[in-house]
């Protein structure tokens, strides 16, 4: 799906499944959709900085299907990462600037002026890329920026999907590892699996065959989400570093209480 020449990006195609219809868009399809505009993203995660990109809003791709109440939308990018974002953020029916809420948009990378290249070894992040406006007004997790995007599949809810991700229904309601159990999904998942659940193969299973939390310390691990270069570093390495917008303290705490509740599940 993707070719790259002399860093010039060349037409490519994103594929769209959803309960068993699919459909295919080229580069130049998109380019040339009505909706397609001129958008300015504030503050780009992935650039850390002001960003201008040709964007189509992505309800508009979405309104020809049928969708149900609940899902999640799984974005599957050339790497290996797989975001997962919930399908109520990107489902038809919230027009641009009518009201509260993040506005998911579709990037577009013309093939004649391809976006700026990432570090060294970390790839490139056309030719499709999800980007949000007011994303603050929804809590949009800087995981939930994929990037490299090849195609958007419609799936259960992460738990329904794979029952072994989920905590001892004992628990109470307040416990830090419920909490856990939600921020994985969306920060954690898009890299690794747990007990063999989930998609992505970028990262290594966190709870098989060994719990992480068996082999690194709670300060390891905050370090490691932290800055995980100053514990290793090697050149094919393409964890980033959570700074605290992305993860606070108190929610990589709830991760690892998460991780270590899942040690003996």
């Amino acid at each position: 799906m993707l070719l790259w020449s002399a860093g010039t990006a060349r037409s490519a195609e994103l594929r769209i499944e959803i309960q068993g219809l699919q459909a295919v868009f080229s580069t130049q399809e998109l380019l040339e959709h009505p909706d397609t505009r001129q958008i300015t993203v504030a503050l780009d995660p992935v650039y850390q900085r002001k960003m201008r990109y040709q964007g189509l809003p992505l309800n508009r791709l979405l309104e020809a299907f049928s969708l149900p109440v609940e899902g999640e939308m799984e974005m599957i990018a050339s790497d290996g990462f797989v975001s997962l974002v919930p399908l109520h953020l990107l489902a038809p029916g919230v027009e641009e600037g009518a009201g509260e809420g993040a506005e998911a948009w579709l990037a577009i990378e013309p093939p004649e002026a391809p976006w700026p290249s990432l570090a060294e070894g970390k790839g490139r992040t056309g030719p499709f890329y999800l980007v949000w406006l007011k994303p603050e007004e929804s809590d949009i997790r800087s995981e939930q920026w994929p990037y490299a995007l090849t195609a958007i599949r419609l799936v259960e809810p992460a738990v329904k999907r794979w029952p072994q991700l989920a905590v001892d229904p004992a628990l109470p309601a307040d416990d830090a590892a419920r909490a856990g159990q939600k921020l994985f999904i969306v920060q954690c998942m898009p890299c690794h699996r747990l007990n063999e659940a989930g998609t992505a193969s970028m990262g290594p299973d966190l709870n098989k065959p060994v719990s992480a939390t068996s082999y690194l310390t709670e300060q390891g691990l905050r370090q490691l989400v932290r800055d995980p270069a100053s514990l290793r570093s090697w050149p094919e390495m393409r964890m980033p570093g959570f700074d605290e917008e992305a993860l606070s303290d108190a929610e990589i705490d709830q991760i690892i209480a998460y991780l270590k509740h899942m040690a003996n599940r």
